[in-house]
């Protein structure tokens, strides 16, 4: 039986170690030894940027915004939702699961980086949502492990209500945040409403046709 490879690893900002793994066709990211993603379960991730897109392939020169790169799952879904002129900006503040995604050895999201429509910045996602007053039709976080199951505690900025706030500023009217969490969170879903969105909560499996259950909450701009 082949065991996990370790491929590479490097810091996060608050000190942890992250890691790339190979199994066959398999990767997995782990976080101080702890599995935060796998390519074998993705279509949760797939969802979220399906729902959040949904709306913006009838907008043109629709723009959009996805907080966290992982695997590049969430990333080719919002590509395929949005029409030719969209544009999508992807923030990762890990250089490492950059440089992992673009490397050629590893057959991960280097081809939907590439499409024209597409720019990584290696930068905190909340710190691009501060910028951006009113400048996206969606926004799609897709980091960590959502609010409830944090990995790294300097995550937590982007759950709570100054920083729901500040995601619904960056929305255009009409626009959509979607929020992927590994489990449901009654208090989230109502700290979403209290910061102004109109909310849809959504369940759906990791995998296409089974799996564990993550959660998917839509917070709507009125």
């Amino acid at each position: 039986m082949k065991r996990w490879i370790s491929l590479d690893a490097a810091r996060t900002p608050g000190g942890k170690t992250i890691s790339l793994h190979q199994h066959d066709r398999d990767y997995a990211i782990r976080v101080d030894g702890v599995s935060l993603m796998s390519t074998r379960t993705h279509a949760s991730e797939d969802r979220v940027a399906e729902l959040a897109c949904a709306h913006a392939k009838q907008i043109r020169s629709a723009r959009v915004l996805i907080g966290g790169l992982g695997f590049g799952f969430t990333l080719s879904s919002a590509l395929a939702a949005l029409a030719p002129d969209a544009k999508v900006v992807v923030a990762e503040i890990l250089a490492a699961v950059v440089a992992w995604n673009r490397n050629p050895l590893f057959p991960l999201a280097g081809a939907a980086m590439t499409d024209p429509r597409v720019t990584v910045v290696n930068r905190d996602v909340v710190d691009v949502i501060r910028e951006s007053t009113g400048g996206f039709d969606s926004i799609v976080l897709d980091v960590d492990n959502g609010p409830a199951a944090l990995s790294d505690g300097g995550n937590r900025h982007l759950y709570d209500l100054e920083g729901l706030r500040l995601t619904l500023a960056a929305l255009r009217p009409g626009g959509c945040a979607a929020f992927w969490s590994a489990a449901g969170d009654a208090a989230f879903e109502k700290l979403i409403a209290r910061a102004g969105f109109e909310v849809e909560v959504e369940r759906c499996r990791a995998h296409a046709n089974g799996g564990s259950w993550h959660t998917l909450f839509l917070g709507r701009r009125k």
